[in-house]
């Protein structure tokens, strides 16, 4: 029997890569797109192909375009020959201050994180729904909680929230869709130095604001994945957040 395939987008670096290598380590067979770390993806499909020859592969594409993410479709499904898990993962952050946003901004952070996922999901449903599989969107804490001077980002990921509850009804009964809520999982760079009393401040006052007082990591957003995409077989439309508890307070 052929190998299951799981399609990661955005999956060269953190949490995209421990995905793709969570699913490898459980048989799957592995495609990931990039949009700029070719380097980044080249080596992490080199390094799963090494363990298991023919198991993983990379494809350039621009969530932002149409053309783009219809080819990456494609070229997946000609190349692993089925579909079994889609995990949308690809994403644009960065500040866009209101009163002073653009259409250009407003275009790449709604099409990195919404408009490309869902015209992909639409792509890859026929063939998601023939193996009774599994769709996967990496929401963000800030779907539920805008962050302050990121007004379309955070609207870009309360879309892909909504569009989780929505392909849980248009796909099934054949197709589950799921999402998976990162919280705290790595120290922004404001706080990564570890000698500055004020920076360790700063991280502590983060900790006070997580009931477990601690980070996540990576590998805990991955087994979330796993979990919604390949063991929870009678959950769909939900988003299940991985934060320590941040959420609660």
């Amino acid at each position: 029997m052929p190998a299951k395939v799981v399609l990661i987008t955005g999956a060269a670096i953190r949490i995209g890569a421990c995905i793709a290598r969570t699913f490898h380590r459980s048989g799957f067979d592995v495609a990931i797109s990039y949009r700029s770390s070719l380097t980044a993806a080249q080596a992490l499909v080199d390094e799963l192909n090494a363990i298991r020859e023919g198991s993983a592969s990379c494809w350039h594409a621009e969530m932002t375009d149409n053309a783009s993410v219809s080819k990456l479709g494609n070229d997946v499904l000609a190349h692993h020959k089925r579909l079994d898990v889609l995990v949308n993962n690809a994403s644009s952050f960065y500040p866009t201050a209101y009163g002073e946003s653009t259409q250009a901004q407003w275009d790449d952070l709604v099409g990195s994180n919404l408009r490309g996922a869902y015209f992909l999901t639409q792509q890859l449903s026929a063939e998601l729904a023939a193996n009774s599989g599994a769709v996967v969107n990496l929401t963000d804490t800030h779907a539920d909680r805008a962050l302050p001077k990121h007004p379309i980002y955070s609207i870009a990921k309360a879309g892909l929230k909504a569009m989780t509850k929505s392909l849980a009804v248009e796909l099934a009964p054949h197709v589950r869709a799921n999402g998976v809520s990162p919280g705290a999982i790595l120290w922004p760079p404001s706080l990564e130095d570890d000698t500055d009393p004020a920076v360790e401040a700063g991280r502590q006052k983060m900790l006070a604001g997580i009931p477990l007082a601690k980070l996540g990591s990576v590998q805990d957003i991955a087994d979330t994945v796993y979990f919604v995409a390949c063991e929870a077989t009678y959950l769909t439309g939900q988003t299940i957040k991985v934060d320590g508890g941040r959420s609660l307070r």
